[in-house]
């Protein structure tokens, strides 16, 4: 990391650990919201926003290492708030398609003042990108969109949504897929938010004869999927960060916990057999370290490079991840399952990532797809 960037990691772990508590985020969920918004407020006064942006658009950072940086810490406080959907891979969206006039927009979302999400996923589309059934008609001026979203992250909360809808070509084609800028509060667009296992916010959205114009369309028409390929290879890039500090966290308290526990007369942490757990599940993390550094050295890679480190990395992670969440639980015994410990709250937040763009079942087969030649797309339905 450059001198920059560890004075980042610094700043915002000392930030997270004075006023960040796993008592505070309990009480925020409890009180019915999705997360804290004067924290968010705060992160973002902070420039943690502005961190995972390029220069060009009105941040300090956007680099592969950045975003690592960043996550990390977040991971590791289990911070809920909405970096990711909305600076990351929505934001990061907007950047990466220039979209004319839309630079007051990112302004806002570097400043928190607006929350951006991408409304792309569908019912049926599980993991796969290129499967898009929103249907985005056109009558003289005026575009007219239909279809469902699922699982949008903070659907409920974003001012302004990223919605993808095909405007020609089948449903799996990667081609004919445009994306639309619309208000959340515009005629028939229907949210219905639920919570997620971790405890964040998500929703369906459901477009009913929604009416848009030329100038909120994103982009050439029907070509902005490579565009979200490489913003997803970003986000994907942040969570698997995220997932790390999440390990460190539940490393952290687990270490503690064998050194406080005794039996026999003995803190537990001096027996031989959760020694030796502990120890394999310290390499397994250190493995999964190295695979996020080489993802956040190869995004800027070629396409074909860059997407075998994505899956790659996401396998790994949701590997990993689900070890070290059973082993701490098991190894702190029935206090690691109740809501009060912190523990629980990283257990549930690395099975929730592992079903954040493409588990590890998925990503195993786009790897091997990926591998099998350079003429391939990456899309398992075209493996299927």
């Amino acid at each position: 990391m450059s001198e920059d960037q560890t004075m980042l990691r610094d700043m915002l772990r000392r930030f997270l650990k004075d006023r960040y508590s796993h008592e505070a985020r309990r009480a925020v969920l409890a009180s019915g919201q999705a997360f804290d918004a004067a924290m968010f407020a705060e992160l973002a006064e902070l420039g943690i926003l502005g961190a995972v942006f390029a220069p060009e658009h009105g941040g300090y950072g956007g680099a592969g290492t950045d975003l690592m940086v960043v996550f990390e810490e977040l991971g590791r406080a289990g911070v809920i708030e909405p970096v990711l959907g909305s600076a990351v891979l929505a934001g990061g969206l907007l950047t990466a398609l220039d979209a004319e006039g839309q630079s007051e927009v990112i302004q806002q979302v570097i400043a928190g003042q607006t929350i951006l999400t991408l409304a792309h996923a569908e019912p049926e589309s599980r993991y796969d990108l290129n499967h898009v059934t929103t249907h985005a008609s056109t009558s003289g001026g005026t575009i007219v969109l239909n279809g469902t979203k699922a699982h949008v992250q903070g659907g409920a909360q974003a001012e302004i949504l990223l919605v993808s809808a095909r405007e020609e070509g089948e449903p799996s084609d990667e081609h004919g897929i445009s994306l639309f800028l619309i208000p959340s509060t515009t005629a028939g667009v229907h949210c219905h938010s639920h919570v997620n296992v971790d405890g964040t916010s998500s929703a369906r959205i459901t477009l009913e004869a929604v009416a848009v114009d030329q100038s909120q369309r994103l982009g050439p028409p029907g070509q902005t999927y490579a565009a979200m390929e490489a913003a997803h290879a970003r986000a994907t890039l942040a969570l698997c960060a995220e997932a790390l500090g999440a390990m460190e966290a539940a490393k952290a308290l687990t270490v503690e916990y064998l050194k406080e526990r005794k039996q026999f007369g003995v803190p537990i942490g001096s027996f031989q057999a959760l020694q030796h757990r502990l120890a394999d599940m310290l390499i397994e993390m250190e493995q999964a370290r190295s695979a996020v550094i080489n993802l956040a050295s190869h995004l800027e890679a070629d396409r074909l490079t860059r997407e075998r480190h994505v899956s790659a990395t996401k396998n790994l992670i949701g590997r990993v991840g689900a070890l070290v969440a059973e082993e701490c639980i098991q190894m702190h015994g029935g206090i690691g399952m109740t809501d009060e410990y912190a523990l629980s709250h990283h257990a549930r937040r690395l099975v929730m990532i592992d079903h954040i763009f493409g588990d590890v079942d998925h990503h195993l087969d786009r790897f091997i797809l990926l591998s099998s030649g350079p003429e391939t797309t990456g899309n398992s339905a075209d493996a299927g």
